[in-house]
């Protein structure tokens, strides 16, 4: 293990902490919303300004990285979190109104800024050949986290009531940005670099690149340049908006089975739907787990697109459509395993993708997707709770899912015909390009001259034309 790669899975341990924190907090901090408003509406209004804090965030979250270091940025939002934590922790039996909306401020903010930071810089810190495996770790290390949060969020309540919860998530930040702080990983590439890596067409992926911006990239003229440079984001702009318009739509949909489940949990064991919910969990946590082993042993990312991320979601809505049919216990934790797994697929795909893009590019693209996905979740939690007063838990969960598949199976249409046209245009120019070649040669055969001066003529000519591209 190289010292980069110490270094990285030592980050992911004190994130995965964090994480733990943040999990466990989103139980404490509703019930103890509840305790300051003394209504539903009230926890709702509360959610409500965290979600449109994260929201506002991600706007925001690229022109934030781009003017500070992603380093920098991470260990400001963990220090901030702290400090929000710390507080509502110190004042837990007499917390205002005002100090618990400023510290759900802090906290959605910061975790959105956060995550765009650490998602953009990983191609920094490990490579780009090696962000998909990266991913997987981030992956596994947040779902193992996400059920230990969710497991004992209950009894640390119970033991130590919420201020206890709350100096346990604040201690966790305190540690993600400690070790942030010790370990300095890299985690911002050089400008002038990054800006000739995308005037070359080189985005670190061969999922990105695009065929009209690998022709003629070191070329210095400006009208050529400003054409290459169209295409090139046109090419990409398309591709990276249906996935992350797709992830939004997935977002909106894992919605429904999260505000779903504890009716399904009441329904299949009205005794003790923790138990249920706690199993339901950790088989979705092996699955992601899984996910994580299958990738990593196959390439490392560079040709994983649109296609795989769309029907890793179509997967993933059917398993969790599946889970909510009244299984019985073993077929509900395979349809819970399955759903994981999907989940993690879907995860790890997605993000390896958006990092393929030049590095200058992704801090913007992350925080539009922390945007789309916070909005979908938000608007989802509110559908989902309104239609679950009329409808059963399944009729929900199909109908939200049942759009994500929906709009995973267009994306999907949408990537194989533009492979097609994409793959006619290529056999175009190889044709062209044969028949620029073929009468080249023809016309040095013809030459009436001869000798050196017509192999110095037609050689030139036909040489440059056998140049491989950049």
């Amino acid at each position: 293990m190289t010292g980069v790669d110490r270094r990285f899975r030592s980050l992911v341990v004190a994130h995965a902490v964090s994480a733990y924190g943040t999990y466990l907090n989103l139980i404490a901090l509703s019930l103890f919303s509840y305790e300051v408003t003394g209504s539903a509406l009230g926890v709702g209004a509360v959610m409500a300004v965290r979600l449109l804090s994260g929201v506002t965030a991600g706007l925001a979250a690229g022109a934030v990285t781009a003017r500070l270091t992603r380093r920098t940025l991470m260990v400001a939002t963990d220090l901030a979190q702290t400090l929000a934590m710390v507080m509502l922790a110190l004042w837990a039996s007499r917390t205002p109104l005002w100090v618990l909306l400023g510290a759900v401020v802090v906290l959605g903010a910061g975790n959105t800024f956060f995550n765009v930071a650490l998602r953009s810089a990983v191609p920094v810190m490990v490579g780009q050949d090696d962000r998909a495996r990266a991913n997987g770790v981030l992956v596994t290390a947040r779902s193992v986290a996400t059920v230990l949060g969710f497991a004992s969020a209950a009894p640390v309540i119970s033991l130590g009531g919420f201020g206890v919860a709350f100096g346990v998530n604040a201690a966790s930040f305190a540690v993600s940005a400690a070790a942030v702080l010790v370990l300095r990983p890299r985690t911002d590439t050089d400008r002038d670099t990054d800006r000739d890596t995308d005037r070359d067409g080189d985005t670190g992926g061969d999922a990105v690149s695009d065929p009209g911006a690998a022709e003629g990239g070191g070329e210095g003229s400006s009208p050529g340049r400003g054409g290459r440079l169209r295409r090139r984001v046109a090419g990409l702009a398309g591709p990276l908006l249906g996935l992350i318009a797709l992830r939004g739509l997935d977002a909106l949909a894992s919605a429904s089975h999260n505000v779903a489940l504890p009716l399904a949990a009441h329904a299949a064991e009205p005794s003790d739907p923790a138990v249920f919910m706690a199993r339901f969990w950790a088989a979705w946590a092996v699955g992601t787990l899984l996910a994580h082993q299958v990738l990593k042993r196959r390439s490392h990312g560079t040709s994983w697109g649109e296609r795989a991320f769309a029907v890793g979601t179509c997967a993933m809505s059917l398993c969790f459509v599946a889970a909510f049919t009244g299984p019985p216990s073993p077929a509900l934790i395979a349809a819970a395993v399955a759903a994981g797994f999907a989940d993690g697929w879907t995860e790890i795909v997605y993000t390896s993708r958006l990092q393929a893009a030049p590095d200058r590019q992704r801090g913007r693209l992350f925080g539009l997707s922390a945007t789309a996905e916070q909005s979908g979740f938000a608007l989802g939690t509110i559908a989902a709770a309104a239609a679950l007063e009329a409808l059963p838990a399944l009729a929900v969960v199909g109908v939200f899912h049942g759009a994500a598949a929906c709009g995973a199976l267009i994306l999907l249409l949408l990537t194989v015909r533009r492979r097609d046209a994409r793959s006619a245009e290529d056999r175009s120019d190889r044709s062209s390009t044969g028949g620029a070649d073929h009468s080249s040669a023809a016309g040095e055969d013809r030459s009436p001259t001869g000798g050196d001066k017509g192999e110095d003529t037609h050689g030139t000519s036909t040489g440059a034309s056998r140049l491989p591209g950049p």
